[in-house]
């Protein structure tokens, strides 16, 4: 049987003076990589921040390896943000840290692991998203886009979090960068037995490396499908998203 990582039900949330969301209903199984899209203004990253703890919705209900969140204890919030990873749009390292430095970060705030062994994982995250090991010692500045978000997605990783959120994870990659990319998101999953939620608006991103899209839409979702079978769904809405899109 599927297990539900996360279960959004009925979710609304009211924001500068209008209904963002007025009813979100959306699961995600453990395992899968799921993309949410939608149209400017639809909601993607207000539904991210609600999930990620840092909203509380007007009204619905959040459960998060099967635990409402609404209810929980400020140890039991930090005990489940623990169990994720996010990867931030452009990446958000910090500039005065080399690329080991960010890595291991997560690690001083959050283990009492001694610097000998921080640094020996953070290799290992290195180089389990395809960089040489000579970019442990680089600042941010030193190294190319793609580089750097490789960079945060060891970061991301860390803490070895059974689920990782990825903010438009290609957003500024040239087309062949991000398309390494997205192969190095399903080599994730599978290696580490991740479920991954991204938001996306690459197009061929969702073709390549999800098992299913949201399409957000009229404060709801309104179709959640693999790739294929949404960008033939009828709603104006998805088709005029996908009407520029070519095989």
């Amino acid at each position: 049987m599927d297990e539900n990582i996360i279960e959004v039900t009925g979710l609304k949330n009211y924001l500068g003076g209008q209904w963002v969301h007025k009813d979100i209903n959306l699961t995600v199984k453990r395992g899968e990589i799921l993309a949410i899209i939608g149209g400017s203004g639809s909601g993607k990253t207000t539904l991210l921040r609600c999930i990620l703890m840092l909203l509380k919705p007007t009204a619905g209900t959040i459960r998060l390896f099967n635990k409402e969140i609404s209810h929980l204890s400020e140890q039991s919030i930090q005990a489940l943000r623990r169990r994720w990873g996010m990867l931030f749009q452009h990446s958000a390292l910090f500039s005065s840290m080399t690329v080991l430095e960010n890595i291991m970060f997560p690690m001083q705030e959050f283990t009492l692991l001694n610097k000998k062994f921080m640094q020996e994982l953070a290799m290992l995250k290195l180089s389990l998203t395809g960089l040489p090991n000579q970019a442990a010692n680089k600042y941010p500045a030193e190294l190319s886009g793609g580089m750097q978000r490789r960079a945060a997605t060891a970061r991301a990783i860390a803490m070895d979090p059974e689920l990782l959120f990825l903010d438009e994870p290609t957003t500024g990659l040239d087309p062949i960068g991000a398309r390494q990319f997205d192969e190095l998101v399903v080599f994730l999953r599978d290696a580490l037995h991740l479920t991954i939620v991204m938001i996306s608006h690459d197009v061929e991103s969702l073709r390549q490396c999800t098992d299913r899209v949201a399409f957000i839409g009229e404060g709801k979702v309104l179709c959640i499908a693999p790739f294929e079978e949404l960008r033939k769904n009828s709603h104006p809405l998805i088709a005029d998203y996908f009407s520029n899109y070519e095989e």
